[in-house]
């Protein structure tokens, strides 16, 4: 799912926002990855390779705008859509994103790169 979603991110309009490198693409996945499968109740796997979870003070180089944030958000929905899930999975997950990505927008979008 992860990295489903990162490919799309890849070739969105927020492509400068992700790793040009491919093995360094694969990394980014295994940290989103990780982070996700540690909050949706599995085991600590970003905390052992990453420590603490301070996705906001990491992103703060990035320019995330509200715009970026939509099409973070258009990008999973898209994976999520071709998932085998329980509804109630995909609302619950989408209802986290949805907050999670809120936090972590951090400039406006009349902000220039």
């Amino acid at each position: 799912m992860v990295s489903d979603h990162y490919d799309l991110l890849v070739q969105s309009n927020i492509s400068e926002l992700f790793p040009k490198n491919p093995v360094a693409l694969e990394k980014a996945k295994e940290n989103s990855a990780d982070f996700f499968i540690q909050i949706c109740g599995g085991p600590d796997y970003f905390n052992k390779h990453r420590g603490q979870p301070m996705l906001n003070r990491r992103h703060l180089p990035f320019k995330i705008t509200p715009e970026g944030r939509e099409v973070w958000l258009e990008c999973y929905k898209s994976v999520l859509s071709n998932l085998n899930l329980p509804g109630d999975v995909i609302i619950s997950f989408w209802n986290y994103l949805d907050v999670f990505s809120k936090w972590m927008v951090n400039t406006s979008n009349n902000v220039s790169k």
